[in-house]
């Protein structure tokens, strides 16, 4: 068996997500379901770390917000049919993989500098489709072969 390969099987719960890095101020449209109703709820913050998983499947994202000065980190995962839509309203400048070093910082000393980007990164920001990853992964074992 190979490990790290998408296998077909796995591919199907796959769903076309943007490319969610860290640094990212995201918009998360989460579906909430309150008993017989069901309700679209945002989600608004900073990416601090992202969770890549065994398969691309497992694969999570940590958000963080401020609300009435306490901080509130929400743990989504990144290909759930319960998460409807993920939308990047900013790119911030880090060095870091994980922004853990934000949670002890309040007001102004919590800010990442802005990174100015252009209207065709942000274009470019959505991950390539579920279809052509599946396409490539047989032509990846066959050339580890």
């Amino acid at each position: 068996m190979t490990s790290g390969l998408l296998h077909t099987q796995a591919a199907k719960y796959l769903r076309k997500v943007p490319l969610v890095e860290v640094g990212n101020t995201v918009r998360v449209h989460e579906r909430i379901k309150e008993g017989e109703k069901e309700r679209t709820q945002i989600f608004e913050g900073l990416i601090i770390g992202i969770h890549r998983g065994h398969s691309q499947t497992d694969a999570s994202f940590t958000v963080r917000r401020i609300v009435s000065d306490v901080g509130v980190e929400k743990v989504f995962p990144m290909h759930s049919p319960m998460v409807e839509k993920i939308e990047v309203k900013k790119i911030a400048k880090v060095r870091r993989a994980r922004l853990n070093f934000l949670r002890g910082r309040k007001g102004k000393a919590a800010r990442l500098s802005e990174r100015f980007t252009t209207s065709d990164e942000f274009a470019g920001a959505i991950a390539t489709p579920v279809e052509e990853v599946v396409a490539a992964a047989p032509a990846a074992e066959e050339k580890k072969e």
